[in-house]
């Protein structure tokens, strides 16, 4: 028997004491770890609301769906980027895979120069090119020239890097590689030839000050550089023998 001084707590006393003890983090933790707990208890959904951001109310099933949209949408978005990425690098490689057949088909100089001025320009819509060359044997033809190397001071300081440079060349830089293009070309890249040794430049002007910007990556050139480093030193030697 009960003592009858005593009190005994009221159910909904106790389930207040309790209620208060639990944290948010616990719900939330809770529901993380039973992401099937609303499928014996349906009733609770008709009784949860999440703010929206108008001010007004949804209920659970709504923003979870809303979510899910927004996230499809992300996702959708993101596939359409990398499709289109990959169309990109697509078109990149068959220019460049025509530019490469067409560097092994060349059989002089002059056909290196001719092939390299019609990919920059044509397929990679650069406005001018430049193949300036080390030997002791002059020659200037189209785009290419043949000079030793003591007659290319103007440009020791692109040279002496042995690295792809993009952006403002000096004004005497411009002179020497582009000549008479000198005055329309506002930006250029400038790929030293090295295979053992300095074998001359590759130079690709642009009319557009913004096309090659000093910031900008260089993998690309340097690939060509090295395509033609490959081509072009033994054509020069051929004219040594």
């Amino acid at each position: 028997m009960s003592d009858s001084n005593s009190v005994e707590p009221k159910l909904d006393q106790a389930t207040d004491v309790n209620a208060s003890a639990i944290t948010a983090e616990q719900v939330a933790d809770y529901l993380k770890q039973h992401p099937d707990f609303f499928s014996g208890n349906e009733y609770l959904l008709e009784k949860l609301y999440v703010p929206h951001q108008r001010g007004s109310t949804v209920s659970l099933v709504e923003r979870q769906t809303s979510l899910l949209r927004e996230k499809n949408r992300e996702l959708h978005d993101y596939l359409g980027d990398m499709l289109g990425v990959a169309r990109e690098n697509d078109i990149q490689f068959s220019k460049t895979k025509k530019m490469i057949l067409a560097l092994m088909d060349a059989e002089t100089l002059d056909d290196v120069a001719v092939a390299i001025d019609e990919s920059l320009c044509q397929d990679f819509n650069s406005d001018t090119t430049a193949l300036v060359l080390f030997s002791e044997q002059r020659e200037e033809q189209n785009n290419l020239r043949l000079l030793p190397r003591a007659d290319a001071a103007a440009i020791d300081a692109l040279l002496d890097q042995s690295q792809t440079r993009c952006g403002n060349l000096t004004e005497l830089q411009n002179q020497f590689l582009f000549r008479d293009q000198a005055f329309r070309v506002k930006s250029a890249a400038a790929v030293p030839l090295v295979k053992g040794e300095t074998l001359g430049i590759l130079a690709i002007g642009s009319y557009d000050a913004s096309y090659f910007q000093s910031n900008q990556g260089t993998l690309f050139l340097d690939y060509i550089g090295q395509a033609l480093n490959r081509v072009v030193s033994p054509l020069l030697q051929g004219r040594k023998a």
